[in-house]
């Protein structure tokens, strides 16, 4: 699944290649992809549209267009895959969205499992769609605060990675993500959330901050099928310490990695270095 920083490098392929385009047509091949309104205003409220920029917000994208705002969330597989007017190939099964520009370019969204969605709302309002109004800060120094992360899971009932992969504490954060920061802050991931000491929450909270803007850096990480907009693979798999990673030496301690499950995900971790710590509740 695209993560924060696949979203991120998407988005900035997006604004490189479709920002300032009209949009002259819209075939929409799997109505199911649009989840509102319906598929002809989606399509007829589309044309004529120029996009005046492409935004991110968690794991969706905005296209900030002249009167809407069109969001899209890629799900599991979703990808855009941008053509030059003289470059166009013929769709695939997996194109269910085609965007033709007035100058001849296109723009396919192509999604082999086609769970991703898009929602066309009226202009500025997409900060406002039930998806993203509850989802937490960014992971920025500016954003996320220490303060407010260290209550959040203070008051947690909940092990720490499910804590962290349901986007309302933190934005951005996939499985991959998850199971790195947690290696780097020396946390395991079964450990109850309201039971970190205040160190423990620092390291987390920069380690949060700092991998995210490293994975953005990098363009993403390729697992299976990710491309970013512009067709090309991420290189963050590269610097993986623990994801995918199982029975290899851990970079710090040399133990082999393990992987358990974790809320019903396949969870990487050094069992020398991330152990649960028996807490008394105070």
């Amino acid at each position: 699944m695209p993560e924060l920083p696949e979203v991120e490098t998407v988005k900035n392929g997006l604004v490189r290649l479709v920002q300032n385009k009209t949009i002259a047509d819209v075939d929409v091949r799997w109505s199911k992809i649009v989840e509102s309104p319906t598929v002809d205003e989606f399509r007829n409220n589309l044309i004529g549209q120029v996009i005046e920029d492409v935004k991110r917000r968690g794991k969706f994208l905005l296209f900030k267009l002249t009167d809407f705002d069109l969001i899209s969330h890629l799900r599991m597989e979703g990808k855009y895959e941008y053509f030059l007017e003289n470059e166009i190939s013929k769709p695939d099964k997996h194109t269910h969205v085609i965007f033709t520009f007035s100058d001849g370019s296109q723009l396919h969204y192509n999604d082999v499992r086609k769970f991703g969605r898009m929602i066309l709302v009226a202009k500025n309002q997409g900060v406002l769609y039930k998806g993203i109004k509850q989802l937490g800060p960014e992971p920025t120094k500016k954003e996320f605060s220490l303060t407010t992360f260290a209550k959040k899971l203070q008051r947690s009932t909940s092990l720490i990675k499910p804590l962290l992969l349901n986007q309302k504490v933190v934005v951005g954060l996939g499985n991959i993500y998850t199971d790195e920061v947690l290696w780097t802050a020396k946390i395991h991931p079964q450990q109850p959330a309201s039971t970190l000491k205040q160190e423990e929450v620092s390291r987390l909270h920069q380690a949060i901050i700092d991998i995210l803007a490293k994975a953005v850096s990098a363009g993403g990480t390729t697992v299976r099928t990710y491309k970013n907009a512009l067709g090309e693979a991420g290189h963050f798999q590269l610097d993986l310490k623990v994801y995918g990673k199982t029975d290899e030496p851990c970079p710090r301690c040399q133990t082999p990695i393990s992987k358990i499950k974790v809320a019903q995900r396949g969870t990487h971790l050094c069992p020398h270095c991330q152990k649960i710590k028996r807490r008394k509740l105070s």
